[in-house]
This record gives structure tokens, sequence and C-alpha cells, in this order.
């Protein structure tokens, strides 16, 4: 499959400039298009806590830098790995991209072969989704629909995207006709971000409400739901986006096939099920307001989780860089894993 990665890989939100980490502020997209310099690991933390870098792959990229600018100036590294871990529970990356960090931090590494190792994470994630991208693609019929959850693209990883990935290069081999967009409330990533990425690419791209989701796929249009994850336990069972489990509901409903896109590093071998998954709840005011302006009547409470688990039986294919397990259970999980 020949990609044009020139017309639909140009997105990098996370870059190192050498003495500082600049992120493409993305709870500001698409109405605006800022960057934030961190310049210390407290600085990372913040960042990722409050969601200006969001997406499983793109937090733990981030949080290697914050452990290089610590070492760079001479702060503990103890706590910064620990700062950083504790800023989001729910994606496995983050862990694993710290525990990278970690060993080689016991093996006496300097800030430089720190330096060296957050790059290689970076660049191993991006050639991963480009890998990916081609695997899940080859899964997908000519001229199919795509429905697609939250964020996945550029601004979730490194570059190019899992499943936005994968989109990519269906479109780009005709595999795929036309993209849907969940809108992923509360805070609008598919409306912000995957549409700003896919109008930028010039994909042919429809936004729906959330809600539309199990109408859209009565009426025949739509052959997969692609999604990315955030953690993948050893049965198989994905926690991602929370909306995700009730599209894999109706998508096996009526008859799509659901497709998970996600590199090795959101595998969590040590969580058995989705049941062992800790689901990040957040503050309910992210519910009663839109971009801060209230929408809810004072006094209104609400319940907030983040994401959701999708039970392995519910999925149709989990495509990561080392290969695609269809019909995911612990067996398979086991033979690609280990």
């Amino acid at each position: 499959m020949t990609m044009d990665y020139d017309r639909y890989d140009r997105i990098r939100a996370v870059q190192w400039q050498g003495d500082r980490l600049r992120l493409l502020d993305q709870r500001l997209l698409p109405r605006e298009e800022r960057w934030i310099d961190c310049l210390d690991a407290g600085q990372v933390t913040q960042a990722i806590r409050d969601l200006a870098v969001r997406g499983a792959p793109a937090i733990g990229i981030t949080a290697a830098w914050g452990v290089v600018l610590a070492a760079k100036q001479g702060a503990s590294q103890d706590l910064a790995l620990a700062q950083l871990r504790a800023a989001r529970p729910t994606a496995v990356n983050l862990m694993w991209a710290l525990d990278r960090m970690k060993v080689c931090i016991a093996a006496g590494a300097d800030a430089a072969a720190l330096e060296r190792e957050a790059q290689a994470i970076q660049d191993e994630d991006l050639a991963a989704n480009r890998h990916m991208g081609e695997l899940g693609a080859g899964l997908i019929a000519p001229h199919s629909g795509v429905l697609t959850h939250c964020n996945t693209g550029s601004l979730a990883t490194a570059g190019f995207g899992t499943a936005l990935g994968v989109i990519r290069a269906g479109v780009s081999a005709g595999r795929i006709e036309q993209v849907y967009a969940g809108e992923t409330r509360p805070w609008q990533q598919g409306a912000r971000l995957t549409m700003w990425e896919l109008v930028r690419d010039g994909i042919p791209a429809k936004l729906i409400a959330d809600s539309a989701a199990s109408h859209l796929m009565r009426s025949g249009t739509v052959q997969w739901v692609i999604v990315g994850a955030d953690r993948i336990a050893a049965n198989g069972d994905t926690a991602n986006k929370i909306g995700t489990y009730q599209l894999a509901i109706a998508a096996r409903h009526h008859g799509v096939k659901f497709m998970v896109v996600a590199p090795s590093s959101t595998v969590d071998m040590a969580t058995p099920s989705g049941e062992d998954i800790d689901i990040e709840l957040r503050d309910p005011a992210e519910l009663l307001a839109v971009a801060g302006q209230r929408t809810v009547v004072e006094g209104a409470e609400a319940w907030n989780p983040v994401f959701d688990v999708t039970p392995a039986e519910l999925i149709d294919a989990i495509v990561t860089e080392r290969g695609v397990i269809e019909r995911p259970n612990t067996l398979a999980m086991q033979a690609l894993f280990g």
C-alpha cells in the first residue's frame, strides 16, 4: 500500500525544543492554534492533567520528556516520575513510558541518555502508527463508510494517529469513501479535534451528534466503527473514551464491524480484564458547562466518568504494530503479547 505521508501526516503536536517541551494546546482548537512551552516536569504534569495534551500515546511521550526536563535541571527524578505518574490514571501508555525512563535512570543514564530514550519513544510511536494504518486499512473493503469516536489522530500521538491513522491509510488506498465523527461529549474531541484533522487533510467527513450513531448504523452507510484505546486488558477488554461501549453494542446489533487500534504500549497484560481497569472520574463541572459557559441550572449534579470498557466479545479486531488479533480473547492476546 503506497501512502501519501506528505499529505496525511503533517501535524506534530508534541515538539522537543532542546531546553523545553512545546505542546499544541488542544483545549483551544479549532478556535485558536496556541503553543505551550513547558520548562519543567511540574508544567508537563499540569499540561497532562488539564488536557492541554491528551490521547494515550501523546501523554506517554509527553511524560517521558518531562523526565528529561527534570534531569536537565538537576531536579529530583523520583519526584518527577511520581508527579507524572499521578497525572492521569487510566491510560497505561503513561505508566509504560515512565517505566522505560525509570529503567534508564536505574542504569545510570545522564540527561543526554534520557533525551535519546524519550526521542526513541516518540519515533517508535510514529513508526507503529504508520504500520498499524497499513494493517487496519487492509481489513476494510473498498468503498466503505466508517464511524470514529473521540480523537485518535496526530494530536493524540507522535503523528499520523492510531484509529485515525487507519482511516488516513484507508482513504489514501481508496477503501474508505466517507468518515463520520461523533462529537464526543463533554470535551468535544471529535467535533473540535478530529474534524480539524480530517478537514485539514481534505478527507470527506461529517460530524454527528453522539446520540445519532445507532441511527447512522441502521442506515447501512457505515461498515466499520474504528476507535483507539487507553488500556487493553489481557483478555482483550478495552478501555477507551466514554461512549465507546455503547457504539460497540450498537455495531453488533446492526452487523457493523468494530476495530480497536492501539500500539502495544497500550496493552496491559498485568490487568486480567476490564473489571480491573481504573476508570477516571473527572470534575462534574465539565458536564455542566460548555467552553466555561454554564449550560445547566444551578444546583444540578452530574456524574462524569471519562472512559468506559468495551468487552472483548464485542470487538472484531484489535490492530497493533505487532499484528492483528481478530475476535480477541485471552489466548489470542497471550499468543501475541506473552
